[in-house]
């Protein structure tokens, strides 16, 4: 699994590093001292997992995370844990604090691999892409429902879990939305953030929302937002 270290204070990094090493299944495979030398190594290097502190100079982890258009998964690391909440609001998969303790550190990698572990388990090579006219099986429990996709308006990622969001059931399913994503047209089913993939037939209103994003609204009530990158993606997909 490749890592990236993104952090501004070299010894930080050179102490992760050093920690990881007891880890053989990570392979640091670049490091960043500030977002714009992240955002060149994470489209150069395709990590799996970044290690990201969150207050460096220029933009922060969290801007950071607006810019880039692959979706890693992102540990924070970093010396304050006021920032816990919002971490784990755009998907964050863990949340160290400094100094890092080996043994917090083994819970993380744990979490890292047995993430690994189930979307290697639940990959299966698609024929075809999934689109508005098919049907899915869906199971939550001992609730099954064969949903077509243009009823789906919303997936929404609960850590190792997805729920889905048609009529008016919110049923989790054991897979993660970047295995959903390879699977769904992304012609219809625009990944809006870490958190969310909507149905972009179900798209009611936008409107032009903080830092270059937008706000959609679906038909079903719920509010996305896009970030200014996502949101660019998104005109580029539905200009003429």
């Amino acid at each position: 699994m490749k890592a990236i270290i993104i952090d501004d204070e070299r010894l930080a990094r050179q102490e992760l590093r050093n920690l990881l090493a007891a880890y053989p299944e990570i392979q640091i495979v670049g490091e960043a001292a500030n977002a714009e030398q992240a955002i060149k190594s994470i489209e150069q290097l395709n990590p799996d997992v970044i290690f990201l502190d969150i207050q460096m100079p220029g933009k922060n982890g969290f801007e950071l995370l607006e810019e880039i258009s692959g979706v890693p998964e992102v540990v924070f690391v970093t010396a304050f844990d006021e920032y816990a909440i919002r971490a784990f609001e755009v998907n964050a998969l863990d949340y160290l604090l400094k100094p890092i303790q080996p043994s917090r550190l083994a819970e993380t990698v744990k979490k890292i691999l047995n993430k690994e572990s189930i979307e290697k388990s639940e990959t299966i090579p698609p024929t075809y892409l999934l689109t508005d006219k098919d049907q899915v099986f869906v199971k939550d429990g001992d609730k099954c429902w064969f949903v077509k996709l243009s009823n789906v308006r919303m997936l929404e990622s609960e850590g190792n879990y997805v729920r889905v969001h048609f009529d008016k059931n919110r049923p989790l399913i054991l897979r993660s939305l970047n295995n959903l994503e390879e699977r769904l047209d992304p012609k219809i089913f625009f990944r809006a953030s870490r958190k969310f993939i909507i149905n972009l037939k179900w798209v009611e209103g936008i409107e032009n929302w903080f830092s270059g994003g937008l706000m959609v609204t679906l038909k079903g009530g719920e509010k996305v937002e896009l970030s200014r990158r996502q949101a660019a993606r998104l005109r580029e997909l539905m200009s003429l």
